[in-house]
Formats: structure tokens, C-alpha cells, sequence
């Protein structure tokens, strides 16, 4: 019987025996290798923080207001990283689709799915499937960059260097920008370093990192991108960048800004924050660029080896041990980067930790 991974409660999480779906037209049967943990994202499901959990959302008013939750533990099927094989495919789902194709998408984390093509975002050979589960948290970091206007001599400073974050300093690198990286540990300002980032500031010193990173630049950097989703980050960023500089807000904060000072840098030096978020591109760019493009982007750079993915992967773990896996991140373990949910039908990954 398939299966899937399950929030039951607050710090409660397992897998789930669910029903076999029907195949429907226009659709494939994909049996899931692997499913990428964004950590950021499904902790808030973990610990019950996430706002679709704590009151309703009117999709036309675009609110969140007061009544029922819109979400309801258990809470199924989270995940937006997936990688399978195409085990079944409906007669009208196109010549592109076969039987055997290595694909990715956006599924959940289940070992089998019934999905739509038009969710399907391309296909990998077998070797590198593992890469397939970096679409979407690679679409999220250049939706960021490009939401910053990063351009050829920019100095730009990336708060917050997770699995997004990291991507985002290697995306601004390529970009032309000399960026600087800000994190609390050590190990991903190395990372950082080894993606290309020309300086980097340890979010923990005394002066706080805003003032560290407008030191290095000489009055400030052009624009700043917040991937942390910590306020006091938010608040360093705002701190960092030039008169009239941008700060991109990519991170889902949680609760309220107590952090967030408006009275002072961001007053005083008119400085834009942003939005960043996956359900859309930036206004500035039109319809020339969608999801679809975010993605293709990210996954030609993979492809093309200017942006290397595997070594930000650290944990490769049986999906049957996913409480194991949100208890760590919840603590904060320093020694996971990017954790990845190994379904039984996947193959042993290639060029990552076993």
C-alpha cells in the first residue's frame, strides 16, 4: 500500500498508509526515489506555527482571518522536491511521457503519486535523480535574485545561508554580483566561500551583521536577500544596505517582528524591502518569466555543472525515519544541510551520503 508523510500533531510526524489513486487522464503514475525536506517551510507544519494551522485564509480578500484553520492536523502529503519513475502513464497523456522516464516534479512526500503532467517539470537520467529534488528550493533562491535586480558590479549581502541561501550566493555569483554570506555557522560560511562568495560575516557578531557588511562595502551594499525567515536577520539586513537600497524578504517569519526596527536605518535610509515569495515573479519582469522558467533556469545550470547542488546534501535517510529527521532540524542540529527522504523504490544515490 502506498504510503505518505503525515504531521498527526504538533512535533508529531511519521508516514501513513493511504489508498492506491485511480489513474486519471492526462495524468502518470510516478513511483517516488526520492523527496527533498525544506526545512523552512514544513517546520512550521512540524510545530504547528504555519498560519494555515492557526486561522482561515480567504483566497479573494487574500487574508488571513479569524475562524477555522484552513489546514487541520493530520496534515498529508507535504513535499515539493520530488523525484520517480514513471511506472504507468494514461493514454492521453502525450508522446513526452513513457514508462521507465526518471522525473520531477512537485508530488509530496508519498512513494507513489498520480500526477498531472503539467506538474511534471522535466526528466533526468537516472545518475543524476538526486539533483531533481533541488528544482523547486532553486526556483525559490533565483526568484529571489531576480526579485533584488541583481546586476554585473553589484555588491550584494545574503542573510541566511541554508539549502536557499546558499543557492541564492551562488545564483548572485553568477550574476556578476560580489556577494558577501552571513550565517551563525561556520560550516555553511565555507560553503558559502566555496560557491563563490567573495566575504563572509558570522550573524553572531557583536555589532550586529548589518553594520559588518556596510563596513566591508564601504557605506552599504546595493541590495540585500533575507533567507533565514529570523526577524533580527531581517532587521541586519535592512541595517546593510545603501541609501535607497533594497532588501528582499524571502523567508517565512513566523509570529511577529519585535526585531524589525522601523524608526531607524530603514527610515533614515529609505530603504525598499520586497517580497519574495514562489507564488509569483517579480512584477518588474513581466510575463517573461513564470515558475516553469524559474525551474528550467535552475535545472540548466545543474545540468551544465556551474551550479553544484549534491555537496549541500548531507542526509539521505528511509523515509520511515522522517521523525528522526524533523527532530533534528527542529533542534537546530548544526550537521544537517539538506536532508532527503529515500522512498523503497529509489536506487542508491549517487554522489551524495548513503
Amino acid at each position: 500500500m502506498p504510503q505518505t508523510v503525515a504531521f498527526t500533531a504538533p512535533r508529531e510526524v511519521g508516514l501513513a498508509d493511504v489508498e492506491a489513486q485511480p489513474l486519471e487522464p492526462g495524468t502518470v503514475r510516478v513511483r517516488t526515489w526520492y523527496s527533498g525536506v525544506s526545512a523552512g517551510t514544513e517546520l512550521t507544519a512540524y510545530r504547528g506555527t504555519n498560519p494555515y494551522l492557526t486561522g482561515t485564509w480567504d483566497p479573494d480578500q487574500r487574508m488571513f482571518l479569524p475562524g477555522t484553520p484552513t489546514f487541520a492536523y493530520p496534515v498529508e502529503g507535504w513535499g515539493y522536491s520530488e523525484v520517480g519513475e514513471v511506472v504507468e502513464v494514461a493514454p492521453d497523456a502525450g508522446d513526452r511521457w513513457s514508462v521507465g522516464q526518471v522525473v520531477y516534479g512537485i508530488w509530496g512526500h508519498r512513494s507513489e503519486a498520480v500526477v498531472p503532467v503539467g506538474r511534471l517539470r522535466g526528466t533526468l537520467p537516472p545518475e543524476d535523480a538526486l539533483t531533481g529534488t533541488f528544482a523547486r528550493v532553486g526556483a525559490v533562491a533565483l526568484n529571489a535574485v531576480l526579485a533584488a535586480d541583481v546586476s554585473l558590479g553589484d555588491r550584494v549581502a545574503v542573510f541566511g545561508q541554508g539549502v536557499i541561501g546558499l543557492i541564492a550566493t551562488r545564483l548572485a555569483v553568477l550574476s556578476g554580483a560580489e556577494v558577501v554570506a552571513v550565517d551563525a555557522l561556520p560550516a555553511r560560511l565555507d560553503h558559502a566561500r566555496d560557491l563563490g562568495a567573495a566575504h563572509v560575516v558570522d550573524a553572531r557578531v557583536e555589532a550586529g551583521a548589518g553594520a559588518v557588511v556596510r563596513r566591508w562595502s564601504g557605506g552599504g551594499v546595493d541590495s540585500a536577500i533575507e533567507l533565514s525567515g529570523v526577524v533580527p536577520a531581517l532587521h541586519e539586513a535592512v541595517r546593510s544596505v545603501v541609501v535607497e537600497g533594497t532588501v528582499v524578504a524571502s523567508g517565512f517569519y513566523q509570529g511577529g517582528a519585535e526585531a524589525l526596527r522601523l524608526g531607524e536605518e530603514f527610515h533614515h535610509n529609505r530603504v525598499r524591502i520586497v517580497a519574495s515569495q514562489i507564488s509569483g515573479t517579480p512584477v518588474a519582469l513581466g510575463r517573461r518569466w513564470d515558475q516553469a522558467r524559474l525551474v528550467s533556469t535552475v535545472m540548466g545550470l545543474v545540468a551544465a555543472g556551474r551550479l553544484d547542488v549534491l555537496p549541500l546534501v548531507t542526509d539521505v535517510v528511509d523515509a520511515a525515519d522522517v521523525a528522526t529527521v524533523f527532530a533534528r532540524l527542529d533542534a537546530g542540529d548544526p550537521a544537517i544541510l539538506q536532508a532527503v527522504l529515500r522512498f523503497p523504490a529509489a536506487p542508491a544515490p549517487t554522489g551524495a551520503p548513503a
